[in-house]
């Protein structure tokens, strides 16, 4: 994957491109960025121009890490036990999944890859039998006498033990060892290794270039390309599940619809709760890192909701695709009054379902909370 392969972010290539041509490379570097805005992609393409760049055979170089077989580029990502891998999961033992899955989704998120390998229904980690991995390789000499590159994708992921073991490794690696770790949320990464990396942060991707990607790569209108990079908020991913018409937003948007409904008739009405507690128990069946995106859904048909009640049309992107539902009659209910306390219990609840807390129990728990703040009166300030 090359630098021109890369949609947007111009001013991080050149940044990348010239730091490198003048000798500046850090030994350790942090690509910050939401989903889709490219974090991923641009490693993979600076770690092939470090790697080819200074190869006394460019071709052949090339060749190898847009086949992502280059002896000297490894990677390291969230796994987890399926069917084929009983138990010690590591990166290696899901190389051929994960070359895959960066030829057809470099984009992809962390849910898109656990769904790729059959474990959506779990929680990916990076543990410490990875971290034994990532010193045994990078204690070798370079195959072919140049860098080694060692990307870690989600280095968020990495639990206490993995952090820990790789700390002195990441402080002073062997010569010419770049790592480059990839996260969307560097508040997740333990200070230790944080203050060892030189972090560069990614903007979301601008609609001009999701448009332009769109229209050059698929075949796709220019209203249609804008109408869903106005839909993406700057997340190419997202963008391109919106193409394809991803089946996974039209469950939500049914799981989403259901519940505000049962909260909205849950007021007076104590029988409600059972239906409450059926959609409960019907969203915690599904995986954990289903449940996250599920919960992240619903902030932002929350936040398009009071976009519209707040007269910002432009800024509403959302088109529920649900018959009888309209978002103009639901956005009345979403307003200062309840909008900052509604975002803090769904993130609470994403938070105790990342550590294990009982879904169920969560779920419900923030679903008797919306019925109340539903019903919450705005307070008007007056003159």
């Amino acid at each position: 994957m090359t630098f021109e392969e890369i949609v947007g972010l111009e001013h991080i290539k050149k940044h990348l491109v010239t730091a490198t041509e003048n000798g500046r490379i850090p030994h350790a570097q942090l690509f910050v960025g939401k989903e889709g805005s490219g974090t991923l992609p641009m490693a993979i393409a600076y770690a092939q121009f470090l790697l080819c760049n200074f190869s006394n055979d460019a071709d052949a170089c090339n060749i190898k890490c847009n086949k992502l077989q280059h002896p000297d580029l490894h990677f390291t990502f969230p796994v987890t036990t399926n069917d084929k891998v009983k138990k010690h999961p590591t990166s290696d033992l899901f190389l051929e999944e994960w070359r895959t899955f960066i030829n057809e989704t470099p984009y992809g998120s962390l849910f898109d890859w656990l769904r790729h390998i059959g474990v959506e229904n779990k929680q990916g980690q990076i543990g410490v039998d990875e971290a034994e991995d990532i010193v045994k390789k990078l204690s070798l000499k370079s195959y072919e006498g140049g860098f080694k590159v060692m990307i870690i994708w989600m280095a968020e992921k990495m639990n206490i033990a993995a952090s820990n073991k790789l700390l002195k490794l990441i402080e002073e690696p062997p010569s010419k060892t770049i790592f480059l770790l990839v996260t969307e949320d560097e508040g997740k990464i333990i200070n230790t290794i944080k203050s060892r990396c030189q972090a560069l942060h990614f903007p979301s991707l601008s609609e001009n270039d999701i448009v332009s990607f769109l229209t050059r790569k698929h075949d796709i209108n220019q209203q249609d390309a804008n109408r869903i990079a106005q839909q993406s908020e700057g997340n190419l991913n997202k963008a391109l599940h919106l193409y394809h018409n991803d089946s996974k937003d039209l469950i939500f948007e049914e799981w989403f619809i259901t519940w505000i409904r049962s909260a909205f008739k849950a007021k007076g009405n104590a029988s409600v709760i059972q239906d409450l507690i059926i959609w409960s128990e019907i969203i915690s069946k599904s995986g954990r890192e289903t449940q996250k995106q599920f919960l992240q859904y619903c902030l932002h048909f929350f936040r398009q909701a009071m976009l519209l009640n707040y007269g910002a049309p432009d800024l509403v992107y959302l088109v529920p695709q649900t018959a009888n539902f309209k978002l103009e009659k639901f956005a009345p209910f979403i307003h200062s009054g309840n909008i900052l306390t509604i975002e803090k219990e769904v993130n609470d609840a994403q938070y105790h379902i990342e550590r294990n807390g009982n879904a169920k129990i969560i779920l419900l728990d923030l679903s008797i909370k919306l019925t109340r703040l539903l019903h919450t009166k705005e307070q008007k300030i007056e003159a």
